[in-house]
């Protein structure tokens, strides 16, 4: 059986859970990788057959995304010379990780295709969801990557359509520490100003790490480090507290280190609106925004024993045999000229 697996690059989660996930789904057949999106901070250590820049978001300085440089940035005639360029009617199946170049041109072509992703749990039964609504951040998230369907991760299982988050190995194997720290990655807000705002709170000792930044700093008990995968997996393991954007990974991977954990939605980010949402109800601290007069606030917070954890299963094989499942069922819908998922299935439980 040919795969695409189809990733996401904007950001670091896709690729990490990427990484955790692939040895599952090679059990099924020959995967090729396709990632569109340049802001993420992961290599991938599997061959990449297609690289596109695809339609990325740039952060800002003040808690939201640059919207004026991610317009700039954007490219319709690229785009569409991209959509066109990917021959997906190549592959019996596209695994999708919220990837719209694919995610479009299988919906014209009519060809299998398989969310496997957070983003896709955001609008299924019973998951949290912010009281104000927000149309346009919606209607993007619907419709930006859209699939017959998926296989979708949350914070909990508040379905049976939705599994937990994947861990990667690394942090799974992780020592698990406390130096005292805090490890903040807030990548829509400046290093400096970030910096200043947590150097008035007394004693503070902090690892702040940075997409922009190039070397490490350090001041006062707080540094500024560049980005790097596994340094960042070791200052959380060893940290008192996390600090970070309602994204989706870092916030599970606290949990799953049951570190303290707040925080701070992205402006104008429905995803990580409707994160926060998630998470607040499950007993997290959450900040709207980071002032000046917040210090306080994060004082208190790091003074407090709110510690929530949750240790997350590993269930890759069976999110992957679950993908598969539904790509039978989705064949057998359309009627399309497909190997049959039992001859693939026999050749994966050959691995297991």
């Amino acid at each position: 059986m040919k795969i695409l697996f189809a990733i996401q690059g904007t950001g670091n989660g896709h690729l990490s859970r990427a990484q955790t996930l692939l040895p599952e789904i090679k059990k099924y057949g020959d995967v090729d990788i396709l990632i569109s999106g340049n802001k993420a901070d992961i290599k991938m250590n599997h061959p990449i057959k297609y690289f596109y820049k695809g339609l990325s978001f740039s952060f800002g300085k003040q808690g939201g995304i640059d919207f004026r440089k991610s317009i700039t940035e954007a490219n319709i005639y690229r785009l569409i010379k991209e959509y066109e360029s990917i021959p997906v009617e190549n592959y019996d199946i596209v695994i999708n990780d919220f990837e719209p170049l694919t995610a479009w041109s299988c919906r014209v072509k009519q060809i299998p295709c398989i969310g496997l992703s957070h983003q896709s749990a955001l609008f299924q039964p019973f998951v949290p969801m912010p009281s104000e609504s927000n149309w346009i951040g919606s209607f993007i998230l619907q419709y930006y990557a859209p699939v017959p369907d998926a296989v979708s991760f949350h914070f909990d299982a508040y379905n049976p359509s939705i599994f937990t988050p994947v861990i990667r190995n690394d942090i799974r194997k992780m020592r698990k520490t406390n130096k005292g720290h805090l490890t903040v990655y807030l990548p829509a807000y400046a290093d400096e100003y970030i910096a200043t705002i947590l150097g008035g709170i007394k004693g503070m000792k902090a690892d702040i790490f940075s997409k922009s930044g190039t070397r490490q700093q350090a001041s006062n008990g707080i540094r500024i480090l560049p980005i790097e995968t596994e340094a960042f997996a070791l200052s959380m393991a060893s940290a008192n507290a996390v600090l970070c954007g309602a994204g989706f990974e870092t916030p599970a991977e606290a949990l799953f280190l049951n570190k303290k954990l707040m925080v701070i939605p992205m402006k104008n980010q429905f995803e990580q609106q409707c994160n926060a949402t998630a998470l607040a109800d499950l007993g997290i601290s959450v900040l709207s925004s980071l002032q000046t007069e917040n210090a306080v606030e994060i004082k208190n917070w790091l003074e407090s024993e709110n510690h929530i954890h949750l240790g997350y299963p590993d269930l890759n094989q069976e999110v992957i045999k679950t993908v598969f499942e539904k790509f039978e069922t989705l064949s057998s819908r359309s009627g399309s000229k497909m190997s049959s998922v039992k001859n693939v299935s026999h050749r994966a439980m050959s691995y297991m």
